[in-house]
């Protein structure tokens, strides 16, 4: 009777347990894109700030020797930072580490309105990027706006876990040629 007393105990606690957990946004979104936030007209993608960044992602990363490589889940995050004006993002191409275009994760412009986020997840299994993957992000704002570009990279090996970022680099702005 004692056994199945635990028993119906820790069933219960797992029950509740998968029943309290929040399901993945993205998984909502088709390729991550934010349907109703989509802008149809590409061609007029002009704003008085234009920039693109070069965001590190690691999908790999070295671990004992150079041969023994250690998969990391990867997390492109974009941050719109205004509280009053829409960040425009044009695309969010994916390279691995041979410069080589692996794929978009926008087929459309979208808009971010003030404060909001979104993340495109590269996960563990998809090692196409390897350890010198990156995104490369068009973006553009009517008004000064600094938004947030965010590689989060996070591993777990056996009882150990650990997660680093990177941050988003400026490389041209709309008055590069």
């Amino acid at each position: 009777m004692h056994t199945y007393k635990n028993f119906c105990t820790i069933s219960f606690f797992f029950i509740v347990l998968c029943g309290c957990t929040r399901q993945n946004p993205n998984k909502q979104l088709e390729q991550g894109i934010l349907k109703e936030n989509t802008i149809e007209n590409n061609e007029n993608f002009t704003y008085s700030i234009n920039e693109q960044v070069y965001v590190p992602i690691y999908s790999d990363i070295y671990n004992k020797t150079k041969d023994f490589r250690f998969l990391l889940t990867a997390t492109l995050s974009i941050r719109n930072t205004s509280a009053k004006d829409s960040l425009f993002i044009k695309n969010a191409d994916y390279y691995d580490t041979q410069g080589n275009f692996v794929r978009s994760y926008i087929k459309r412009p979208i808009y971010l309105k003030p404060l909001e986020s979104i993340e495109y997840v590269i996960e563990e299994k998809d090692t196409l990027g390897g350890s010198g993957a990156n995104f490369i992000i068009t973006w553009g704002a009517h008004n000064s706006v600094k938004p947030i570009f965010q590689g989060v990279m996070v591993g777990i090996s056996g009882q150990q876990g650990f997660a680093f970022t990177t941050d988003g680099v400026t490389i041209s702005n709309g008055n590069d040629d």
